[in-house]
């Protein structure tokens, strides 16, 4: 089984990613899948995570993650509150939505023991395609290719299935951005 925790601040949609990857793999690549988020009554930007598992089986627990095969980190600010990579397997995958080098992001973060980091400027992405700092679906086509989660065009077809028609073509150009970049050697 795949473990993916996402990690984000009420409003960056890190549920709306989790369900995409869930329906993506579920119904798309015939896996059983679960995708859920862990909040109470926190606000828009207080710290939020949401889980996806993955399995070729029939998924029986409904605990939050604790252990990861990958873990996605929407806001780098979040590095400074929480322990984002606790709980992250040794051949696991961090990615991190930053400006920073993969270099400067081990040093800052505290980073060294986590073996495949994957860093992107995300928000760069969002702003220019999507014209807004939403980052969910630009990370989570980073994630289906730096951790081999999902095919691209399983994302894209649940991308086309869950969204507004008006958000689908914007999306999916920026998820083949992030997916690409991923393919290129964004680790550190």
């Amino acid at each position: 089984m795949l473990e993916v925790r996402w990690h984000g601040r009420g409003g960056n949609g890190a549920f709306t990613a989790a369900k995409l990857l869930g329906h993506a793999v579920s119904i798309h690549e015939g896996k059983y899948a679960q995708a859920f988020p862990s909040f109470g009554p926190e606000r828009r930007g207080a710290p939020v995570l949401a889980f996806t598992r993955i399995s070729g089986e029939p998924i029986t627990d409904h605990s939050q993650v604790y252990s990861c095969d990958c873990i996605v980190v929407l806001d780098e600010t979040l590095c400074d509150v929480v322990d984002v990579a606790g709980g992250l397997k040794e051949d696991g995958v961090l990615l991190l939505n930053t400006q920073l080098s993969g270099e400067a992001a081990r040093k800052r973060y505290q980073f060294e023991n986590v073996k495949n980091l994957v860093v992107l400027d995300a928000t760069k992405i969002a702003l220019d395609v999507l014209g807004s700092a939403i980052v969910n679906t630009v990370m989570l086509g980073a994630a289906a290719k730096a951790a081999g989660l999902v095919s691209l065009d399983s994302v894209e077809r649940a991308v086309d299935e869950m969204m507004s028609p008006a958000l689908r073509e914007k999306n999916k150009r920026a998820i083949e951005m992030a997916y690409g970049m991923a393919e290129g050697g964004a680790q550190a």
